[in-house]
């Protein structure tokens, strides 16, 4: 018969095939097998359909065969087979699929039946790595076989066949080039293997291939015996796909740890199936720690992608947001539509749709680890929490509906770990705002000038022990219509009618020394003031509208040049401090002095913030001439 050419549409799809469309030639065997699966699925509808086509379903299989000495590698399967139109239509027409039409014929049947090919045009993968193809295939209903032979762009012919059962087998003669650093070519034994358990670990029919075996002759120790086993290279039966109720915890650990490069068994486990318009089940893991680079650019989070069983993409990041980017696992969809390479998800409303599923459901799984396994979430927070936050900052604020309740802080009353919701359900009613204080430490925190002024009124107060809290924070801005204050803020609001009235007194009578203390400090400051918050400490800063002293802190490690945002601060005095009193006869009797007092104060409230002196040496020779002066006057 003479040769036939593809025509030209065809001719250039097959010459994008071979050079640009897949990323990696080892995807010609997945596409292979994947094809052969169709093929058992159709011949086992049909026994189903059709009284006279009988078969055993044990019968259904695909073979692999290695022949190293030619360099031919055989997929063979005893599915249904093609006769001489339909290897025209599906083979010499490329982007023809006939299993797209198989599955348009199911729409309206009763029983469901997988269909891996969508696009036709998987099996010209396999000219990535052979320079010849040949498809010897026999129809289930005909005695009729055929034979498929072609080089690629040069065209193919199509003639009468000799295979005796139904089915197909498809022979590569594979190019010199298909050798890399791992493996000596693809009929390397071991590298088959790696691919189907990569790539068709699952696909519901056994995957067979004869191996040689060498051993030991049981009678003779010096002599070896060689034999030839028939091997089944996959487990056929995912375990997502088993009933959850039969599956033990270990199951799922070990799954997991081998499967996700993990020692650690997971932090938990969720496992579902969603039918509907859009059908798929998942099985995801939350790690028990973090990465060692979860927090680096180079982290790439995703979920595993499978087609019915038949695994497509690794990293399938558009299906998991950023906020729980920390989830590991995999989806098994039969709805997801693909790219022609089936590398890369199509950017449409059924992926924005699992997504949002996805996303969902790690949301509930989530709120319920926090209500109902307490200890196991606090652990989770510790490793996953800073990603929560950082979604909320990213945002905007625009996901802190979705996260909020998810967050965690230390308590001022205890130290234990705090929701925001437990937090606003004991506030006494009197409290007007959710306070926080931030620092390196509790203990740091403790010290904050006006921790224990709040305590005694019996406030409790958020811990931020996290540098991305407190912008966090400023994005959320308020949490059931509460608002957030930092006891660092300088409209602290915790005085009684009485107290502010005897406040603004000690202001107005003290009002030209503070204003004195003021034009000393010039810039460093936007005001100095009677303060209400202290207790034992002599002064304080605090910060007015806008940024705090603690996100100046944060942004100066950024930018240890100095050039960052600074906080508009406020220098604050104890009335009820014995230097109060010291101030005031020092600006009555030797205002001269003043100016070294300020400047003193001033640099010991910097120390107590935590923030770099202008000049260390110039503060302590002021230290050391005002305890000379101390001591003359005794």
């Amino acid at each position: 018969m003479a040769k036939k050419q593809f025509k030209a549409e065809s001719k250039r799809l097959l010459e994008l095939m071979i050079n640009s469309i897949y990323t990696n030639k080892e995807i010609f065997l997945r596409e292979l097998i994947s094809n052969a699966s169709d093929a058992l699925d159709k011949r086992y509808y049909l026994s189903l359909t059709d009284k006279d086509h009988k078969v055993d379903r044990k019968a259904l299989q695909i073979r692999i065969e290695r022949h190293p000495e030619n360099r031919t590698l055989v997929i063979e399967d005893t599915g249904i087979g093609m006769n001489q139109e339909e290897l025209e239509k599906n083979l010499g027409t490329i982007a023809r699929s006939g299993s797209a039409e198989f599955r348009e014929q199911l729409e309206k049947a009763t029983r469901n039946i997988d269909i891996i090919g969508q696009f036709g045009v998987g099996f010209y993968s396999a000219f990535m790595v052979a320079r010849k193809i040949t498809v010897e295939s026999r129809p289930a209903l005909s005695d009729e076989a055929w034979t498929w032979v072609s080089s690629g762009e040069d065209g193919y012919t199509i003639t009468p066949g000799d295979r005796a059962e139904p089915g197909t087998r498809i022979t590569l003669e594979l190019k010199d080039d298909t050798e890399d650093e791992k493996y000596s070519s693809y009929l390397d034994e071991y590298r088959i293997r790696d691919l189907v358990r990569k790539y068709s670990d699952y696909v519901r029919y056994p995957i067979v291939m004869d191996v040689v075996r060498t051993e030991t002759d049981p009678e003779d120790k010096d002599k070896t015996v060689v034999h030839t086993e028939t091997e089944t290279l996959n487990s056929m039966i995912p375990l997502w796909k088993k009933n959850r109720s039969k599956i033990k915890p270990e199951e799922y650990n070990e799954f997991y740890k081998s499967k996700f490069n993990d020692w650690q068994d997971p932090r938990k486990v969720i496992h579902y199936s969603v039918e509907g318009n859009l059908s798929y089940t998942a099985l995801l893991f939350i790690p028990a720690e973090a990465p060692y680079n979860f927090y680096n650019t180079d982290f790439e989070p995703g979920l595993q992608l499978y087609s019915k069983g038949v695994f497509i993409l690794d990293k399938a990041r558009d299906l998991l947001p950023d906020a729980y980017r920390f989830v590991t696992g995999l989806i098994d969809s039969d709805d997801i539509s693909l790219n022609i390479s089936r590398e890369i998800l199509q950017q449409d409303r059924q992926v924005k749709a699992l997504a949002s599923s996805i996303e969902k459901k790690i949301h509930s799984a989530l709120l319920d680890m926090l209500k109902n396994e307490r200890e196991d979430y606090e652990k989770f927070f510790d490793s996953f929490g800073r990603n929560l936050k950082y979604a909320i900052y990213k945002s905007y604020g625009m996901d802190k509906e979705k996260l909020q309740d998810l967050l965690l802080y230390r308590s001022s009353q205890d130290g234990s770990y705090v929701t925001l919701k437990e937090y606003r359900d004991r506030m006494p009613e009197a409290q007007k705002e959710i306070y926080f204080a931030s620092g390196r430490s509790i203990e740091e925190i403790e010290k904050t000038p006006g921790f224990a002024r709040i305590k005694d009124k019996g406030y409790e107060i958020l811990c931020f022990l996290d540098d991305l809290d407190e912008f966090v924070i400023t994005m959320m801005n308020e949490y059931d219509g509460k608002q957030f204050k930092s006891i660092a803020k300088a409209d602290l609001d915790l005085d009684t009618e009485e107290e502010k009235q005897e406040k603004e007194r000690k202001a107005e009578e003290n009002k030209d020394m503070l204003q004195a203390m003021q034009d000393i400090l010039k810039d460093n400051v936007k005001a100095v003031r009677i303060s209400s918050r202290l207790t034992d400490d002599p002064v304080c800063l605090v910060s007015d509208e806008g940024l705090s002293i603690e996100m100046e802190k944060i942004l100066a490690q950024q930018d240890p040049a100095g050039r960052g945002m600074k906080a508009e601060k406020i220098l604050e005095i104890n009335p009820d401090h014995p230097i109060f009193a010291t101030l005031q006869n020092v600006y009555k009797n030797s205002p001269e002095e003043l100016k070294e007092y300020t400047d003193v104060l001033y640099d010991q409230a910097l120390l107590i913030e935590g923030l770099p002196l202008d000049d260390p040496a110039a503060y302590a020779r002021k230290i050391v001439s005002m305890m000379i002066q101390a001591a003359d006057r005794k």
